[in-house]
C-alpha cells in the first residue's frame, strides 16, 4: 500500500489509535498544510491519495504513516477507514471526489469532513443523512473557510433575530492567494452562474446579478453576489428561507461580469475549460507562508425579518487557507474527544455559532437594535 517499514509497523500494531485519522488529499496544499499542524494538536493524519512519490516525500519529511489508495477501489478504502475515527477529505474538485468518500466512510462506519464549498455537493450529501444515521456517524462537509465563518454567523443571527426572513453573507480577503485546487474547483464551475435561495428553494441567476457596498467595519467594500456554498448550509443551519451570499470585487469586474452570459457557452467548453486548468497548473501552488501570515480575511453578516429590524456580525479571521487548516483541526479534536452529532450537519448544527470564536486570531462584532 506504500506506507514506509518504520511506520507501516506501527500502523498495524496499534489498530484504531485514539487520535488518527485519514487525511485524503494530502499532497495537496491544503492538505498539507493539515497535516503539517496537526501534531499541535495531538492528531496523527494518515497521508493518503492517489500520488505516491507526492504522499512518500511529504510522509518522510514530517514522519507520518501515507497510504496510496484510489477513490475507485472500494475496498482498500473501506479497509484504510476502518482503522480510524475520521478521515478528512481534501481532494477535489468535490463534485467527483464526494460522494465515493461519502459512500466508504458509511461502509466503514467512520465520521466524514471536507473542505468543500459547492452548493451541488452539499445538496447531495443531505440524502446521505439518514444512511449516516444509521451507521452511527457524521457527515460534515465544509469544515473550512467554505463555510465555517459564515455559517457560526447565521446561527448566530437566527439567535439574535429567530424570526427573521432574509438572511445576507458576505466575505473579502486582503493579501493571500489561491491554491490549484481552488483554482481548479473554479475551473469546472465556469460559465456556471450563480444561486440564491428564495422561499426555501435554490434558484439560479447569473453570477454577480446583484452588486452592493457592504461595510466589513474596517473598511466598506463593493461586493456581487456568488453561489457560496451558505446558500445551501445556511439554510439547514438556521431555515431562514432567502439567502443571497456576496464576494468583494472591484467595481469594474463586476461591470464586466455582466456580459457573462453572452459567453458562458464559450467557458463551458471543454476546451477553454482544459486550456484554464493547464494554466492553473504552471502556477504556484498557492500562497506561501509568508504571505498567509499578512492575508486576512473580512466577513460579514446580517438578517431582516418583516417589520424590518436587522442585526448585523461581522468577523475579522485569519487568511482562507488557515483558517480551513485551524477549523478543521480543531473539529478533528473535538470528534477525538467524542464529541460529534450523528448524520449530516453544517458547522453550525454540529458545533454552534461560538465555534468560530476558539479559532485563534478572530474578531468579532455583533450589532443589534437596528431598523
Amino acid at each position: 500500500m506504500g506506507i514506509p517499514a518504520f511506520t507501516s509497523r506501527l500502523f498495524v500494531l496499534s489498530g484504531m489509535q485514539q487520535n488518527a485519522f485519514l487525511l485524503y488529499g494530502a499532497n495537496g496544499y491544503t492538505g498539507e498544510l493539515i497535516a503539517r499542524y496537526a501534531a499541535q494538536y495531538q492528531l496523527q493524519p494518515v497521508l493518503a491519495g492517489r500520488n505516491e512519490a507526492a504522499l512518500q516525500a511529504l510522509a518522510a519529511r514530517l514522519q507520518l504513516p501515507y497510504k496510496v489508495i484510489s477513490l475507485e477501489d472500494t475496498d482498500a478504502l473501506v479497509q484504510a477507514l476502518k482503522a480510524v475515527q475520521f478521515v478528512i477529505h481534501a481532494a477535489g474538485p468535490f463534485h467527483l471526489t464526494a460522494e465515493p468518500m461519502i459512500a466508504a466512510c458509511i461502509q466503514a462506519k467512520t465520521h466524514y469532513l471536507d473542505i468543500n464549498g459547492d452548493i451541488t455537493v452539499f445538496e447531495m450529501l443531505q440524502r446521505y443523512d439518514q444512511a449516516a444515521k444509521e451507521a452511527g456517524i457524521m457527515l460534515l462537509p465544509g469544515a473550512g473557510f467554505d463555510v465555517v465563518p459564515t455559517d457560526c454567523i447565521a446561527v448566530l443571527l437566527k439567535t439574535l433575530l429567530p424570526d427573521a426572513s432574509d438572511l445576507k453573507l458576505a466575505f473579502a480577503t486582503s493579501g493571500g492567494g489561491v491554491s490549484h485546487g481552488t483554482a481548479m474547483s473554479m475551473a469546472y464551475k465556469l460559465g456556471e452562474g450563480g444561486a440564491v435561495r428564495r422561499a426555501g428553494r435554490i434558484i439560479r441567476r447569473p453570477l454577480g446579478h446583484q452588486g452592493r457596498w457592504i461595510d466589513f467595519g474596517r473598511q466598506k467594500l463593493f461586493t456581487m453576489s456568488i453561489p457560496w456554498g451558505d446558500v445551501s448550509t445556511a439554510y439547514v443551519s438556521t431555515r431562514i428561507p432567502n439567502i443571497t451570499t456576496y464576494t468583494a470585487v472591484p467595481v469594474n469586474v463586476h461591470r464586466l461580469l455582466k456580459l457573462q452570459k453572452l459567453f458562458n457557452w464559450l467557458l463551458r467548453t471543454t476546451l477553454v475549460r482544459n486550456f484554464i486548468r493547464k494554466k492553473i497548473g504552471q502556477r504556484p501552488s498557492g500562497p506561501t507562508d509568508e504571505m498567509r501570515s499578512t492575508a486576512y480575511s473580512l466577513v460579514w453578516g446580517q438578517v431582516y425579518n418583516m417589520a424590518g429590524r436587522k442585526a448585523t456580525v461581522r468577523l475579522k479571521c485569519p487568511d482562507g487557507y488557515t483558517l480551513t487548516m485551524l477549523s478543521c483541526l480543531l473539529m478533528a479534536q473535538k470528534i477525538c474527544n467524542g464529541q460529534w452529532k450523528p448524520g449530516y450537519q453544517t458547522p453550525g448544527t454540529a458545533y454552534g455559532a461560538e465555534f468560530i470564536m476558539e479559532i485563534p486570531g478572530v474578531e468579532r462584532e455583533i450589532i443589534t437594535g437596528e431598523s
